[in-house]
């Protein structure tokens, strides 16, 4: 199908004379038309960065909707804006498909598309213009198919990994008849922290869209799920490497609506048998990861270390007595101590350089600790209580 979209980028490049690109409505790269010039005009950075990037970043995003893109259902003029990095004006297509939008084509405009009309009250759009509107609704057709599809993926990955468990060996069924082959080798499971709305297309689960499959590298299926964000099931090359799903969350994490998510990975799975096991592995990996900065915003279960144990407790579960006291927002600053001092296995020398003050304000910050805890940091089971204690609180 992507051979589809090159094919209708070209055909409206060819109607314009101009160079095109497809982007869809996140601003994700799909194809691009070639930038054939016989002139040392140089090449607009955005364009360049899209290609390169495969996205465009968030500030052209800002720009770009500005100008009212994502409610046009007509061509639009956007002008330069060196500022910006728009060395060149643009002509916007906008996508759509049964009223909501998929995606945009850009012509590029180095000033030959400056007479060309775009429409306004009363007065048509340039036939050219029309004719390439006319090529954009097919591609929204397509891409809605795509989405649809994708959404049926999702709807069966989604009742794996969290229907009721009467239900699953059906949806089960299902998705290894969709997958092929696929649902019998190396997959891993990725859960996403969070999912910005959309008013424009709300996913079903009240999420929003949820990303195509194939915009997601090596995905086979991609769905919302309530109160927690994404989930994805990739394929993996072999049982030993977890890098196609890295790259498919690095891709995710790129999404503007993923702003200030992480993604937990689960460990590798051959075929799709215990799937929701890896979906509370990934869940738990991706709370683990938004608890603790220094896990990174993909995280492996596989390196969460005591996090897989605390992520079994109920989120809602209220923090120990002994804590309380500690977690005062007064106090802040000696539970942080108490952790790196339980983090660095008690070693002093270790906690104050990590901390950056001298032992003895350590030693002192300790004592009161113990006061306000009623635990002994002398003693290995108050020391376990503490630290689990504090690492559960960040959960």
């Amino acid at each position: 199908m992507r051979g589809d979209y090159q094919e209708l980028v070209d055909e409206i490049s060819a109607a314009l004379a101009a160079p095109a690109t497809l982007e869809d409505r996140d601003f994700g790269l799909i194809a691009f038309g070639a930038h054939d010039s016989d002139d040392d005009l140089p090449m607009d950075p955005v364009r360049t960065r899209s290609i390169l990037g495969r996205r465009s970043t968030p500030a052209v995003r800002q720009w770009f909707e500005s100008f009212g893109i994502a409610r046009a259902r007509g061509p639009l003029r956007i002008p330069p804006d060196p500022a910006a990095g728009v060395v060149m004006g643009r002509i916007c297509l906008p996508v759509r498909h049964q009223g909501i939008v998929h995606g945009y084509v850009w012509l590029l405009d180095d000033g030959h598309l400056a007479d060309v009309e775009v429409g306004r009250p009363g007065v048509r759009p340039d036939p050219r213009l029309e004719q390439a509107m006319e090529t954009a609704a097919r591609i929204g057709a397509l891409l809605a198919a795509e989405a649809l599809a994708g959404a049926e993926l999702g709807e069966m990955l989604r009742a794996v990994l969290t229907g009721p468990p009467s239900g699953r060996e059906t949806a089960r069924t299902q998705l290894r008849a969709a997958m092929g082959p696929a649902a019998d080798g190396p997959l891993a499971v990725l859960a996403v922290s969070s999912w910005s709305l959309d008013s424009d297309s709300p996913d079903s689960a009240g999420t929003g869209p949820v990303p195509a499959p194939a915009a997601v590298p090596g995905a086979a299926a991609v769905c919302g799920l309530p109160g927690f964000g994404l989930g994805a099931l990739v394929r993996l090359r072999t049982l030993t490497s977890l890098e196609p799903a890295r790259t498919a969350a690095s891709r995710l994490l790129k999404s503007p609506r993923a702003a200030g998510a992480a993604v937990g990975v689960a460990m590798p799975r051959k075929g799709i048998e215990d799937l929701p096991e890896a979906w509370y592995e990934a869940t738990g990996a991706a709370r683990a990861a938004r608890a603790d900065a220094r896990l990174g915003t993909v995280a492996l279960w596989s390196e969460i270390g005591p996090f897989r144990m605390l992520t079994a407790l109920p989120e809602a579960m209220p923090a120990d007595p002994a804590l309380s006291p500690l977690l005062n927002p007064a106090n802040l600053q000696l539970a942080h101590t108490a952790e790196v001092f339980l983090d660095c296995a008690g070693q002093v020398a270790r906690a104050a350089a990590a901390l950056g003050i001298h032992r003895q304000t350590l030693y002192y910050r300790l004592s009161r600790v113990e006061k306000l805890t009623g635990l002994d940091l002398d003693e290995g089971e108050d020391r376990l209580l503490l630290h689990m204690a504090l690492k559960a609180a960040r959960l």
